[in-house]
């Protein structure tokens, strides 16, 4: 059954039950409330018979009646002795008598009411206990009154009343069923907006399409979480795109930058195969210098497009990193890579969430990359602080039309072009700064120089010494090294 007819019948079925309970309701309370007047009319003639002892005595022939105002008498009585014979009576209506009544005519029970069947008609009756006298000189003897009134006009209104309140109910339930239809389908309107739309993006893979939040309820909750649900899956489709866009521009430009390398190898090597026994020494040495040259050229650009495509992949085993350490063993690196640029360098104690092995490449690249734009005994400065990392070197800078593009892939500078390299260093480490949340700048220093500024965020205010579980305050002094 669909959810609008489910909700429909719910809603029906709830309001049915709520008109039925309250015609039932509606029904006994009348009924009692017209019991309860034939009662007060009986109770008030018994009144009249208890206070008055000359009742049944004499000449009397039948109990007092009160007043018209009170309902006037009961049109049917009689009076039973304590062995349960008729004294006297009404003589066309004869009251049952049972052992109840025998009981209030011995004095062992009190009075109370009854509704008793008399001809096939209902009464409503009430014996109480009444001393009678057979003349007014002889003592009283116990007995019983039993006063009666027909209950033709309680059940005649009661009938009427069973009729309105069965025409009542059958229309309220009419009458729910079409107002829970229509609120069925004005509730679950949004819903159903939902619906469509959910099939829209399935049938065509729109996800530009959003819901319409009709009110701050539960639905409009949640046509809002579907919204930001949308939102959310269209920026990782977009991400997607673009990973996927960039992956595939990667191919290509590393194609595109593998063919130069490759077609040198086989150049050479084609010449040493052919021409092996023609050449000289120094030739054969030279072209076997130029393949290891190339060799190593190559690897070095397979290993940057492999870091650059791995680099891809979100940061899932991130850990406290001591950024100044992992800047000190780049700088011994280098200082053995390229003995004739001298490194300085001051330090503080700072503290990053990350990847220890990309931000050593990070910091490798950016200290290779000084040092090939240094002179010979050039210098390179080094400075890690709060604010990150800055490297700068003493060469001729960057042109200004190449600062906008140093951090692609594959660019190389109107500086860079004579030199050996793939252009993917500075691009990694943009990728690395990325991954961790900060950023990376190139500018020109005013003296000559270029300088880069890798920005991450850092975690205070208490640095873990390695090798003791006590941690290291913040306050670990300064440290220079030339």
């Amino acid at each position: 059954m669909p959810l609008k007819q489910r909700v429909a019948w719910v809603s029906a079925a709830a309001v049915a039950l709520a008109v039925v309970i309250a015609a039932i309701v509606c029904y006994l309370v009348v009924r009692s409330q017209l019991l309860g007047q034939v009662d007060n009319e009986l109770q008030q003639q018994a009144s009249l018979v208890q206070h008055d002892p000359q009742a049944f005595s004499g000449e009397n022939s039948g109990p007092p009646t009160p007043a018209a105002s009170a309902g006037g008498g009961a049109p049917a009585w009689q009076l039973t002795d304590a062995s349960g014979s008729v004294v006297s009576s009404q003589t066309d209506v004869s009251l049952p008598v049972n052992g109840q009544v025998e009981a209030v005519a011995d004095g062992n029970s009190g009075a109370y009411f009854q509704t008793v069947m008399v001809g096939g008609a209902r009464f409503r009756e009430l014996t109480i206990p009444v001393l009678w006298r057979q003349d007014p000189f002889s003592p009283g003897a116990p007995g019983a009154l039993q006063l009666a009134r027909p209950l033709s006009g309680v059940d005649n209104i009661l009938q009427n009343l069973r009729l309105v309140l069965l025409l009542v109910c059958a229309g309220g339930i009419a009458l729910a069923a079409a107002l829970g239809r229509l609120a069925a389908r004005r509730v679950l309107a949004p819903l159903a907006d939902v619906a469509a739309t959910a099939r829209h993006i399935e049938e065509t893979e729109d996800l530009s399409s959003r819901i319409h939040v009709h009110a701050d309820d539960e639905v409009g909750q949640l046509a809002r979480r579907f919204n930001a649900m949308i939102e959310r899956l269209q920026g990782s489709r977009e991400a997607l795109d673009e990973s996927v866009r960039a992956q595939r521009q990667l191919v290509a430009d590393a194609s595109h930058e593998l063919r130069t390398p490759i077609t040198s190898l086989r150049t050479n090597m084609e010449v040493l195969l052919e021409q092996g026994d023609q050449l000289t020494e120094e030739d054969r040495r030279r072209l076997l210098a130029d393949v290891l040259e190339q060799s190593e050229e190559l690897s070095g650009l397979i290993g940057d497009v492999i870091e650059l495509a791995r680099g891809d992949l979100p940061i899932t085993s991130a850990e406290d990193v001591r950024l100044d350490r992992v800047v000190e063993e780049s700088v011994a690196r280098a200082r053995r890579d390229f003995p004739r640029v001298r490194f300085e360098g001051v330090v503080e104690p700072v503290l990053v969430e990350g990847v220890p092995e990309r931000l050593h490449r990070a910091i490798n690249n950016l200290l290779d990359n000084a040092a090939h734009h240094s002179p010979r005994d050039g210098v390179v400065e080094i400075v890690v602080d709060g604010e990150g990392v800055r490297v700068r070197d003493h060469g001729t800078g960057i042109e200004e039309a190449d600062l906008p593009y140093v951090f692609d892939r594959f660019y190389r500078g109107a500086n860079s072009r004579h030199r050996q390299g793939s252009g993917l260093g500075l691009a990694i480490v943009r990728q690395v700064a990325t991954q961790h949340g900060g950023s990376i700048e190139a500018g020109n220093a005013r003296d000559g120089g270029a300088v880069f500024t890798l920005r991450l965020p850092t975690l205070t205010p208490e640095l873990p010494d390695r090798g003791s579980e006590t941690p290291q305050p913040a306050t670990e002094p300064v440290r220079a090294w030339h």
